[in-house]
């Protein structure tokens, strides 16, 4: 009985549907994990550029603010290098104030000089130790509340000992009723040795050079610069007001722990950003911030595009996937169709073997199975032919016309004799022979009814040859329940008779003996005859044919349709000696 597999993997009953399922599976499945794999590279390269992108753009912002920073550095060496403001903030004494007047004119026109060609700068002064100090400006007042000693620009300019100090964007007080936003850059000036230190020169810049190069930079609709200092302090900021009013953040503490030419990634409630951190020589940080969602502008056409050709390749994959399975399962199908021929009894066919894979095996197999099975067919037909014409054969000898005319001759003979007692009985024993004999719907008989036919045969034969045959039955009663084949002794004491006895001078012995030996049943058929020679007895087992086809059923015959019947294990021996007699041993299967 065919055993059902529970739970198939795949629901379909065609092997073709399975494939093609199994590969739209798989395809599908590839061609998603290839899509997204191509969607986050794509993105992370598209992300990697616009990082190095902007990187490039801080690092020109840095250059661009670095020279105008080395701009204002110049603009200090002018004055360090002025021999009139070295004399105006040293040590030497002016007899009186038209003395002194003349050095602020030109120092003050220099300032003026200056400031017509740099719009950016909102004031240019120097402050002397001596108590001095001079402005782009004739006349300045300076803040009588905003003390010079307490400015930031003022005291780190000191601190820096000669060099040059750009401070936090802060409300320039120190001249008086002005207050600009501004960022200063200061540097201490120092004698004609460079000992001693003189004074302070002061640049105010009033934003607007660094916020023209910082909001001309592109990062986007919401991306932008800011500059902060070494201690967090916003430099510039193009929503500078909002910080200060903390209407708006920035990740400064990030921005100040990060080293130069790094970027990090902020990801809060105004978006995810990046950071790109640049650092400059004179201590601030210019930061360049950019939304993601910018960075990646075109990330809808990217995955649109990607999502475009995945559907092609997936229409595309899928077609094959059809036809490959179409043509993988097309030997299987040719199969199919071949065992379906087999079923309808044509055995003659060979299915068609392509490639000797397993499909191929599975053909070849096939044939062979095939063609097994139509000799299987025809060694049963040839069987059964052997046995209808064995049975033909024995229904034959038992109804022999001789033995017939014989006996009748031997009645008719006792008759006129008036033997009416031997008449009975030799024509009651050839009724019984008879009747047994033509009885055919049974093919096994018990060896009780086989014993009795027997007795009745050799009780004929006796009757017919007198003196010149006795006869003796011994079969154990133990197995006259037992079944055998019917008429299986006669032909045995047949050829006992007309072979070995008939022409003997003596008086000649058959006898017949049953028993029952290791689950078998043994028939002996023994006579005193004139034995044969190994040559007659090699003859005794050729089959029957046209030309030599004697009298009777032959012993080859009989042997067959014991085996036929019950196997090759079970048959017929004979052991004969010339002069000697012969003797049959038949053996058939104990069956009940």
């Amino acid at each position: 009985m065919a055993k059902l597999i529970r739970n198939p993997p795949f629901p379909f009953k065609s092997i073709q549907s399975s494939i093609s399922f199994a590969f739209s599976c798989l395809i599908l499945a590839s061609i998603a994990a290839t899509t997204l794999f191509s969607y986050r590279l794509s993105v992370d390269a598209v992300q990697r550029n616009s990082q190095g992108y902007i990187e490039e753009i801080i690092k020109q912002v840095n250059t661009n603010i670095q020279s105008y920073v080395d701009n204002m550095e110049n603009i200090s060496l002018l004055a360090m290098t002025s021999k009139d403001v070295k004399y105006y903030i040293s040590d030497n004494t002016f007899i009186s104030a038209e003395e002194r007047r003349p050095y602020e004119k030109r120092i003050s026109d220099l300032f003026q000089s200056i400031l017509y060609t740099r719009k950016d700068i909102a004031s240019i002064m120097v402050f002397g130790y001596n108590g001095r100090f001079v402005s782009d400006r004739r006349i300045t007042a300076l803040n009588p509340y905003a003390k010079l000693e307490e400015q930031a620009w003022y005291k780190n300019a000191r601190d820096a000992g000669g060099k040059s100090v750009l401070s936090a964007p802060h409300v320039q007080n120190i001249i008086q009723n002005e207050y600009r936003w501004v960022v200063s850059l200061s540097r201490e000036l120092k004698s004609t040795d460079g000992i001693t230190a003189e004074g302070v020169f002061l640049v105010d810049l009033n934003l607007s050079v660094i916020d023209a190069i910082c909001s001309q930079i592109n990062l986007g609709k919401k991306g932008y610069v800011f500059i902060v200092d070494s201690e967090g302090n916003i430099v510039y900021h193009p929503q500078q007001q909002l910080i200060y009013s903390n209407l708006l953040s920035e990740r400064i503490p990030e921005v100040v722990a990060a080293s130069s030419g790094t970027s990090f990634i902020a990801n809060d409630r105004d978006g995810k950003r990046m950071y790109s951190v640049q650092d400059t020589n004179f201590g601030w940080k210019i930061v360049g911030v950019a939304y993601t969602d910018e960075l990646i502008a075109n990330s809808g056409t990217i995955r649109s595009t990607i999502l475009a050709y995945s559907l092609v390749g997936l229409a595309v994959s899928l077609l094959l996937s059809l036809l490959l399975s179409h043509r993988l399962t097309r030997p299987i199908k040719k199969l199919q169709a071949d065992m379906k021929m087999v079923e309808k009894g044509n055995f003659g066919i060979q299915t068609e073997i392509g490639q000797m894979n397993e499909i191929g095996q599975l053909g070849r197999t096939f044939n062979m199975m095939v063609s097994r099975i139509k000799d299987l067919m025809q060694e049963i037909i040839q069987t059964q032919e052997n046995k209808r014409k064995n049975e033909l054969q024995l229904l034959q000898a038992q109804i022999n016309p001789h033995f017939l005319y014989n006996t009748l001759d031997s009645i008719v003979w006792m008759a006129e004799q008036k033997q009416h007692e031997e008449v009975v009985l030799m024509t009651s024993a050839l009724a019984k022979l008879f009747r047994a004999s033509i009885t055919r719907d049974q093919e096994l008989v018990p060896i009780r009814v086989e014993a009795e036919h027997i007795a009745n045969y050799l009780l004929i034969q006796k009757m017919r040859y007198h003196e010149q045959l006795d006869y003796r039955i011994d079969i154990d009663d133990a197995i006259l329940s037992y079944k055998t084949l019917k008429i299986l002794l006669q032909p045995f004491v047949e050829n006992a008779i007309y072979h070995g006895i008939r022409n003997k001078p003596e008086i000649g012995l058959v006898t017949i003996r049953g028993r029952e030996d290791g689950g078998r049943i043994v028939f002996e058929v023994e006579d005193n005859g004139l034995g044969m020679t190994p040559e007659q007895l090699a003859r005794i087992w050729m089959p029957d044919d046209e030309g030599t086809r004697r009298k009777g059923i032959g012993i080859h015959n009989v042997n067959e349709r014991i085996q036929l019947h019950f196997g090759h294990e079970y048959g017929i021996k004979i052991r004969s000696e010339p002069e000697n007699g012969t003797c049959v041993t038949i053996t058939v299967p104990k069956l009940g």
